[in-house]
C-alpha cells in the first residue's frame, strides 16, 4: 500500500508505511569519536563499522525495520564537517565494510538510512582548499557562500577569506546552493550510495538549504531510485510548506517531540492535545518523522522529571501517525544530558559494546520490554502510520485520545496524576491491549491507575482472543 500523496500528487515509497527506525550515531557507537586525551585515533584497518553488524539482531528483536545511521563519511571531527562524501570515514573503516553492513542489514530485512550533510562541508573538503588557494571569484570559490563575484553572499562569515559558515561555526563552510555545480555534485553523491545499497537519506540541516535546491536535486535522484525516501532535518517553520516546496518525503517532527515531554513534565495534557491537532494537519500533507530521542537532544530518560512517565511518552510515539524512530540506548533507559558547550553532545553519543548487546539490569530489561511491547503493537496495526487523533477526554492530569485510520481505531488513556482517574473512552466494549488484556466492565468509562496508561481496542482486535 502507498500512503499519503502531497498536493503535487507525489507519494512516499510504499515500504515506509512499515518503517520503524533504530537510529545510531556511528562514530560514537563504535568508539571512534571523541577520543580520550592520549588515546589513539582508530584506523580503517580496525574496521570498526562492522561492530554495528553485531547489533543488527538486536534491532530485529526490538522490532525495528531499519537502521538510521548518523554520518559515516570522511570528516575531521564529529562527522558533520565532511571532507570527502565518496569516502567512508577511515576511523570507521572502508567501502568494503559499508558493503558488508548493508548486505547484513538487508539479509535481515532491515532498511538502511544514511545521513547526508549538504548544507556545509568541513575545512578539509578539497574544493574548499582550492578556493582558499585560488581566492574569491575563482571557480572553486563559487562553490561557497561569499566566494563568487556574483552569487550567494555569505550569510554568517567566519570561514577563511570571508567565506560563509553554518551558524557561525568556523569549521562548517556553507555551500552556495545556487551554483549548478554544487547541485550536480550533491546529486552524484546521493545516487552513488543509493547504488551501493542505501534505501534513503536523512538530510542534515535541511532547513538551512534553499527549498529550490532540494526541488532541483531530489526529483533527479528519484528518476533512478523511485523507492528512495528523503527525510529532512527541520526544527522550526511551516512543515507542510517546506515539504511541498522542497519535494522532501518527510521532516523531523520537533513540535510533537517537545510537546510530549513538556506536557508530561508540566502536567499539562492540554499542550499535547493541541500539538496532536497540529500533527493531524501535517498528516494531511505528508507523514512526519516522529521521535522522543535522537543524537541531538537530551535523552528522554533524562528529560522526564518522573521516570514513571516514560511509558506515557512512548505510548504517544507509537500510537500516533508518523514514521517513528528509537535512538540507540533509549530502549535500555540510558540517560544523557546534552549541553551547549564544546563536547556537549558526548554524553548522548556513547560507545556501545563491540560484541553486541550486554547483559541487562532488571531496570534496563523492563524498559526494553516496554519498547518491544509498544513497537509490537505498532507493527500489528500498521495503519497507525497514517492515523489521525481525536481527543476524547482531557483534564489537569489525564488525556484520552482515539487514533483512527478508516475503520481501524485504538484508544489511548494516560494518567499523570497521583490518584486513580476515571476517564471517558468514547464507547463500551473495549479491552486493554498494552499492558494486560483485561476487559473493562465500566461501559464508556475506564479507571486508570495513578501514573498509569492503557491502549484499548474493540475486543475483536485483541490478539489474545
Amino acid at each position: 500500500m502507498i500512503s499519503n500523496a502531497d498536493a503535487a500528487g507525489r507519494v512516499e515509497p510504499d515500504w515506509v508505511r512499515h518503517a520503524i527506525w533504530w537510529q545510531l550515531y556511528p562514530l560514537g557507537f563504535v568508539g571512534s569519536y571523541p577520543i580520550a586525551p592520549g588515546g589513539t585515533v582508530p584506523t580503517a584497518g580496525e574496521h570498526r563499522l562492522l561492530r554495528i553488524v553485531a547489533w543488527l539482531d538486536h534491532a530485529i528483536e526490538l522490532g525495528a525495520s531499519g537502521i538510521a545511521l548518523g554520518p559515516i563519511f570522511a570528516s575531521s571531527t564529529h562527522g558533520y564537517d565532511t571532507s570527502d562524501f565518496y569516502l567512508i570515514d577511515p576511523r570507521l573503516g572502508d567501502e568494503a565494510d559499508f558493503d558488508t553492513l548493508v548486505a547484513e542489514a538487508h539479509a535481515r530485512g532491515l532498511r538502511v538510512l544514511l545521513d547526508g550533510v549538504f548544507n556545509h562541508v568541513g575545512p578539509d573538503f578539497p574544493r574548499y582548499r582550492e578556493a582558499l588557494e585560488q581566492g574569491p571569484g575563482s571557480a572553486a570559490a563559487a562553490w561557497f557562500q561569499g566566494g563568487a563575484e556574483s552569487g550567494t553572499p555569505a550569510g554568517t562569515t567566519g570561514g577563511g577569506a570571508g567565506f560563509g559558515t553554518f551558524e557561525g561555526h568556523p569549521g562548517l563552510i556553507a555551500l552556495d546552493h545556487g551554483n549548478p555545480e554544487v547541485a550536480d555534485y550533491v546529486t552524484g553523491v546521493l545516487e552513488h550510495w543509493l547504488d551501493r545499497g542505501a534505501d534513503g537519506w536523512r538530510l542534515d540541516a535541511a532547513y538551512a538549504v534553499p527549498a529550490e535546491f532540494w526541488a532541483r536535486v531530489l526529483p533527479r535522484v528519484r528518476e533512478q531510485h523511485p523507492q528512495v525516501w528523503f527525510l529532512g532535518e527541520v526544527i522550526h517553520g511551516d512543515y507542510p510548506e517546506i515539504v511541498s516546496e522542497t519535494t522532501l518525503d518527510s521532516v523531523t517532527q520537533y513540535e510533537l517531540w517537545k510537546a510530549i515531554w513538556s506536557s508530561i513534565n508540566d502536567h499539562n495534557p492540554h499542550e499535547l492535545a493541541w500539538s496532536l491537532g497540529r500533527h493531524n494537519g501535517f498528516l494531511d500533507s505528508f507523514t512526519p518523522a516522529t521521535f522522543v530521542g535522537n543524537h541531538d537532544v537530551t535523552r528522554i530518560e533524562s528529560r522526564l522529571d518522573d521516570p514513571r512517565h516514560l511509558a506515557h511518552a512512548l505510548a504517544v510515539l507509537f500510537t500516533t501517525g508518523g514514521t517513528p524512530s528509537v535512538y540507540a540506548g533509549d530502549e535500555y533507559g540510558y540517560s544523557g544530558l546534552k549541553t551547549e558547550e564544546y563536547g556537549g553532545d558526548d554524553a548522548i553519543r556513547p560507545e556501545f559494546p563491540a560484541d553486541g548487546p550486554p547483559a541487562l539490569t532488571d531496570t534496563e530489561r523492563a524498559v526494553y520490554r516496554l519498547h518491544q511491547d509498544l513497537i509490537g503493537l505498532r507493527r500489528r496495526h500498521p495503519w497507525l502510520h497514517e492515523a489521525r487523533t481525536r481527543i476524547l477526554d482531557v483534564g489537569t492530569d489525564h488525556l484520552v485520545y482515539e487514533a483512527r485510520a478508516g475503520d481501524d481505531a485504538l484508544v489511548v488513556a494516560l494518567n499523570l496524576g497521583d490518584q486513580p482517574c476515571g476517564v471517558n473512552v468514547g464507547r463500551s466494549g473495549l479491552v486493554a491491549l498494552v499492558p494486560g488484556g483485561t476487559p473493562t466492565p465500566e461501559g464508556s468509562r475506564v479507571t486508570i491507575a495513578p501514573h498509569g496508561w492503557q491502549v484499548l481496542a474493540p475486543a475483536a482486535d485483541d490478539p489474545a482472543r
